[in-house]
């Protein structure tokens, strides 16, 4: 392929938790974004001025967050002027969107190297900031799907109730989320993504959200949180299961892919680690908002002419228990190769900087296990959906 895109390197933050006093709480957004991209540069000798755009993913674009965030934080970190950046949203599929355009700029020949990224601080913008209190849909959504639509959360409990989701099976799966990461945090296996940031109180190193010691027994004490009795003659298949703790956890974070031309990258010396192999995006049914993974993934696979049981490594993105599960479940996957590291219920959820974490731990697992394949997909608000197979070099 002329202009092959090939990613070099996939970094990220720990975790912070996304409230106050969580680790990175005290860390204005750009500053953590900007830690990010110079350790990326540093890390694989490249001149920043040689960068011909950084595309990040944002989902809260108000406050802290508002002022093309990208663009400040390449600034802060000291790169020329005239690298440009930009933000898109997809909500939480924002940053593997950046990821997309990133290497389709790349196969159109208009860019050599490219950023994606992403970063939400949910501790200093908290989610639904940006509405500010406002009706987002309009008459004619309203119209269309009245009596109108739900939040993720009921979107959750329709999931599962369609899927034969039992509240059990959701505590097993996030307890085994916390499990799987902290075992791989406790070997070193997220050493080599982990970038550390400086925060007034010193340097975080380590993910602040996983929890060793979560089992079944202790998550099946915690309370529903979207229970809605107005709701129940509507929804009278629901059985209400979603807690704080089989949903992902919201969290501080920032993350960033560098992506460039193969041959570039061969010119400078650099060493590719993936290439990409298929890309697709798609909608469903914005009700039940949490399914399109599903058709996402059959796009993709039927795109690159690949079966799912090819496929070395599957990323999930854990928006809530149901939802991984509902995908293995409607695709026959092998459980083990899903989430194999943990997901969002251990790591955490930070919107806009999701996308970019999950391709970085997808990569270093697949390095870490000698894995060919590896696809990454995640819900979106509104019924949408990224999906993304790469191939490790």
């Amino acid at each position: 392929m002329t202009n092959r895109p090939v990613i070099v390197d996939a970094i990220r933050t720990p975790m912070g938790r996304g409230k106050a006093g969580g680790a990175l709480s005290n860390v204005h957004p750009v500053d953590l974004l900007s830690q990010v991209l110079t350790a990326l540069v540093d890390r694989n000798g490249i001149d920043p001025g040689a960068i011909d755009d950084v595309i990040v993913g944002c989902v809260s674009q108000v406050g802290e967050q508002s002022a093309t965030p990208g663009r400040a934080a390449l600034l802060a970190a000291g790169f020329p002027e005239h690298v440009p950046a930009t933000t898109i949203d997809r909500k939480c599929g924002s940053s593997q969107q950046a990821i997309h355009f990133a290497a389709q700029g790349v196969m159109a020949g208009v860019y050599d190297i490219v950023v994606a990224a992403g970063i939400e601080s949910m501790s200093r913008i908290p989610m639904g900031t940006a509405r500010m209190g406002k009706e987002p849909y309009g008459e004619g959504v309203n119209r269309r799907y009245a009596p109108g639509l739900v939040s993720q959360g009921i979107a959750a409990e329709l999931v599962a109730a369609k899927f034969s989701v039992t509240r059990l099976e959701s505590d097993e799966y996030a307890a085994r989320s916390h499990r799987l990461a902290a075992r791989v945090a406790a070997s070193g296996g997220f050493a080599s993504e982990i970038v550390p940031v400086a925060t007034p109180a010193g340097t975080v190193t380590q993910d602040e959200s996983i929890r060793a010691g979560t089992t079944t027994e202790g998550l099946a004490q915690l309370k529903t949180v979207f229970e809605d009795p107005a709701l129940a003659s509507r929804f009278p298949q629901i059985n209400w299961q979603i807690t704080a703790g089989n949903s992902s956890q919201i969290t501080d974070g920032a993350a960033a892919v560098l992506i460039m031309q193969e041959g570039t990258a061969s010119r400078l010396g650099l060493r590719p680690r993936a290439r990409f192999v298929g890309f697709s995006v798609c909608g469903d049914d914005p009700l039940l908002m949490l399914t399109a993974p599903i058709p996402a993934t059959r796009r993709v696979l039927e795109r690159c002419a690949l079966s799912l049981d090819g496929i070395d490594h599957y990323e999930v993105n854990e928006a809530f228990a149901p939802v991984p599960i509902a995908w293995q479940r409607a695709l026959v996957a092998d459980p083990e190769r899903l989430n194999p590291c943990g997901g969002a219920i251990a790591l955490g959820h930070p919107l806009g900087a999701s996308g970019a974490r999950l391709m970085a731990t997808m990569l270093n697992a697949l390095e870490r296990s000698g894995g060919r394949y590896g696809l990454q997909t995640m819900c979106e608000a509104g019924g949408m959906a990224n999906a993304t197979i790469i191939e490790r070099v």
